[in-house]
């Protein structure tokens, strides 16, 4: 397993919608674990292929707390939100790729989510909670969007500002 480097705000790939896994097999397995690996590196509870520069429907995530003795990881390929519920619920949200920002994001409270596993198959969830949210929000990622996309214009006019400003001193 690999730590990757993550794509970080205002790198146009994150905007870039992600294509389907195409056949489970080592590279995809791999992939997972080096993203998973990433994730627990930065920390984070959920990171996206294309957090990595790998453009692929895939995603991972870890609820767990972070001294937990028992990790438990989900991997999420082909994901898609079947249902999703009237009620709303608003969670903080941050995220790997916009490094120290968070926001209120208002999303739907529950989901139903097909996807395909590991081993290939299909399966069918039912979230509510951190877990709803966590998956849409990566989700969201692998359609281009981002968390701050939810959020007011001059909010995240401001956003993208900054991370631009502070791409443009690194280049430097």
């Amino acid at each position: 397993m690999t730590v990757k480097p993550l794509v970080i705000l205002p790198d146009p790939i994150l905007r870039r919608a992600s294509e389907p896994v195409l056949r489970v097999d080592a590279d995809v397995r791999r992939l997972a674990d080096d993203m998973l690996e990433t994730m627990y590196d930065a920390p984070g509870i959920g990171l996206a292929a294309i957090q990595i520069g790998e453009p692929l429907r895939m995603l991972v995530i870890d609820l767990s707390k972070e001294d937990a003795e028992e990790k438990a990881p989900q991997v999420f390929l082909n994901p898609e939100v079947v249902r999703a519920s009237d009620e709303r619920s608003v969670y903080e949200e941050g995220c790997l790729s916009i490094p120290d920002y968070y926001a209120e994001v208002e999303r739907p409270a529950t989901v139903t989510l097909r996807y395909l596993g590991l081993d290939g198959s299909t399966h069918e969830i039912e979230a509510d909670g951190l877990l709803a949210t966590c998956l849409q929000h990566e989700i969201d990622h692998l359609d281009g969007v981002l968390f701050i996309d939810h959020i007011s214009k001059l909010k995240r006019d401001m956003v993208i500002r900054k991370f631009t400003k502070s791409a443009k001193k690194v280049a430097v």
